[in-house]
């Protein structure tokens, strides 16, 4: 009973980042060989051939697929889907096929990928102060969540971010024109909801804001918990992301991320 638990959990894992993923009940376990046969992750090319930017993931082994793109630096973003085709910065990536088989065994394969040219340019999408006139530089209340919560009903400044964004994003950008030396954050889902990255004030460390650029990696805690898709599923789903200086001051020129 314990194992019939455990397997039915881990596909339950899988299966809430992607309602829509294969049912598997009825297969059979393979091997990592048999999985790396079905399986491709190619980058496209540039003219002088040098590796672009752009990633195409693609399996159809009979399993649960996670895709996890693994940066030089700085965590990785997961995505559940059979087939994934992102844009990325220039680095040096691991990107790692996670299956679960219909048995519950799981099986990992890891790819080094370099993206080494622009071929396909990120695109800022602004989330505020792409038009400075009509949206100026603020600074936020410090202990004022609504200040920089992102959210349709009850933020100052920022929209709401669509399941959409949470589910592909891979980092939130704050332009920060002014901070003062102690200035920190905490991110959160609301007062009464969690704290990321470990920045709860009191009992966590908040992270130090300098001028410059300020990100914030939306990672699957986030995207389980704020996406309103999960909302019905989990009674932890469907808050809205949200920072809130905690400590100093700081002036926020613009927010976007890059697609």
């Amino acid at each position: 009973m314990k194992k019939i638990f455990l397997f039915f959990a881990a596909v339950c894992t899988f299966v809430a980042c992607d309602p829509a993923q294969e049912d598997i009940s009825n297969g059979t376990s393979i091997s990592l060989d048999e999985l790396k046969a079905m399986t491709s992750v190619t980058v496209n090319k540039a003219e002088n051939g040098q590796n672009g930017n752009v990633i195409t993931c693609v399996t159809t082994a009979p399993v649960n697929a996670k895709w996890t793109f693994k940066p030089s630096v700085g965590p990785g973003k997961d995505i559940v889907s059979y087939g994934v085709t992102k844009k990325m910065a220039i680095d040096d990536y691991i990107v790692t096929l996670t299956a679960l088989c219909a048995d519950g065994t799981e099986l990992k394969a890891d790819y080094p990928i370099s993206c080494q040219v622009i071929t396909d340019p990120l695109v800022k999408v602004y989330l505020y102060g792409e038009d400075p006139t009509t949206e100026p530089p603020f600074t936020p209340n410090a202990w004022d969540m609504g200040q920089m919560r992102f959210s349709d009903f009850e933020g100052a400044y920022l929209p709401y971010l669509s399941d959409e964004v949470y589910e592909n994003l891979t980092t939130i950008i704050f332009d920060v024109a002014e901070a003062s030396d102690d200035c920190k954050v905490a991110i959160s889902n609301g007062w009464w909801g969690n704290w990321y990255y470990d920045t709860n004030p009191w009992s966590g460390t908040p992270k130090s804001v300098k001028p410059g650029l300020f990100e914030v990696a939306i990672n699957d805690d986030i995207n389980r918990e704020c996406s309103r898709k999960y909302k019905d599923a989990d009674p932890a789903g469907g808050k809205d992301l949200a920072l809130m200086v905690v400590g100093g001051s700081c002036t926020i020129r613009a927010v976007y991320y890059e697609e």
